[in-house]
């Protein structure tokens, strides 16, 4: 976060929440959902008492639905990891108001774009939108002791996606890639769904240019790349 700007606001797409139309966190002050289980008990008791924003859900909520995208609040469902995990790293003080928005549950790509596309509006506004979800996420491929031997399938992937969103190319041409993702190399190996790649879709319809690789590098001996734009 060093090297960004305090936001006014923070908005994270999770990898971890889908719903049948586009829904976003309404509570003043979201409680903590904690969807893993098998974890050490510490891993129940992370908290991230930062506030909600209901006033930008019902924003976002209208815009979504101008754009004919249906829209709901859910002002009872609480911050996922997705969530509290990367924004205890960057804003540990839990001091600036996030809301969440959902995955649509048909994981179609092209429908995650447009959802950023709706959203453009707010693009030059001091909001944070975080594409929470990950590059790589074969959870049967991961090194789980942290090392593992190079990867060429993995690799392939990556240098593909780098070159679809930071790559000079008519945006039309950006969002035809992302959206027929699956003929990329290795695709499925790399996702065997989809769900963790899709927040990059919405970032990238809502940010209409080309990304900057910021993160090129192994997490579970795999490598992984991130994106800012």
């Amino acid at each position: 976060s060093s090297r960004l700007a305090k936001p006014e606001v923070i908005l994270v797409i999770s990898a971890h929440w889908e719903e049948k139309a586009a829904t976003l966190l309404g509570a003043q002050n979201p409680a903590m959902f904690y969807d893993y289980y098998g974890f050490p008990d510490a891993a129940y008791e992370i908290v991230y008492p930062a506030p909600g924003s209901p006033e930008l859900a019902n924003r976002m909520a209208g815009l979504l639905n101008k754009n004919n995208i249906p829209a709901h609040i859910d002002s009872r469902r609480g911050f996922d990891h997705g969530v509290f995990i990367p924004l205890k790293l960057m804003y540990p003080r839990a001091d600036i108001p996030c809301l969440q928005l959902s995955l649509l549950r048909g994981l179609n790509p092209g429908a995650h774009i447009a959802l950023g596309k709706a959203l453009r509006a707010l693009k030059n506004e001091n909001i944070l939108v975080i594409g929470s979800g990950f590059s790589f996420h074969n959870m049967q491929a991961f090194s789980w002791q942290g090392t593992g031997a190079s990867d060429p399938a993995n690799d392939a992937f990556q240098e593909w996606l780098i070159e679809a969103c930071t790559g000079a190319m008519p945006q039309a041409e950006r969002e035809r890639r992302l959206i027929e993702w699956e003929r990329a190399p290795s695709a499925r190996y790399c996702h065997p769904r989809e769900e963790h790649l899709l927040p990059l879709h919405v970032c990238l319809g809502m940010a209409d240019q080309p990304a900057k690789a910021i993160f090129d590098d192994r997490i579970l001996g795999k490598r992984s790349v991130a994106f800012l734009w």
